[in-house]
């Protein structure tokens, strides 16, 4: 039996914090397919596609083929059919994640007996999300401790 979970997120862009869970899934699942919301309510930064191309460049050396990278829409529950797992990897920072990561796990079990995984981002990681890589960029900070070069580049194309 093929071990894969789902990676779900908006990754409006995407930052080490996400790239280290990616890095310690793959040390529990041969697969991790990082699904990305088109979630328009959120207003991102960056396309569905741009977002998608982003990731994929941030892991393109990672895990041999193992990291697959599309966007979805809709109910998660739905889109992990396509793959056949019942296995959701989320990462969390704070305590304050968890309370809102915890409601969306009781939700996702509930619709479909889904179980949810959480691992926390490193240490020197553990403070980076994409409302402060975009509010860094926006003010035209030093992002290379944050982001793969190529989001990066992304981003400073975005804020010119």
């Amino acid at each position: 039996m093929t071990k894969i979970c789902v990676y779900p997120g908006t990754f409006d862009p995407v930052h080490y914090g996400h790239i280290d869970i990616v890095r310690r899934a793959l040390n529990i699942f041969e697969y991790v397919v990082v699904a990305i919301a088109k979630n328009p309510r959120k207003r991102p930064l960056f396309s569905v596609e741009e977002r998608v191309d982003m990731f994929r460049e941030s892991v393109k050396d990672l895990g041999e083929g193992r990291v697959i990278i599309e966007p979805f829409d809709g109910l998660l529950v739905n889109f992990m059919k396509k793959y056949n797992t019942k296995i959701i990897v989320r990462g969390v920072r704070l305590f304050t994640d968890f309370e809102y990561e915890l409601q969306i796990a009781m939700t996702n079990y509930n619709l479909d007996k889904v179980e949810t995984l959480f691992l926390m981002p490193s240490q020197e990681l553990i403070h980076i999300s994409s409302s402060i890589v975009k509010d860094v960029a926006s003010h035209h900070g030093d992002l290379s401790k944050m982001v793969h070069p190529y989001v990066e580049k992304k981003l400073e194309e975005r804020f010119l």
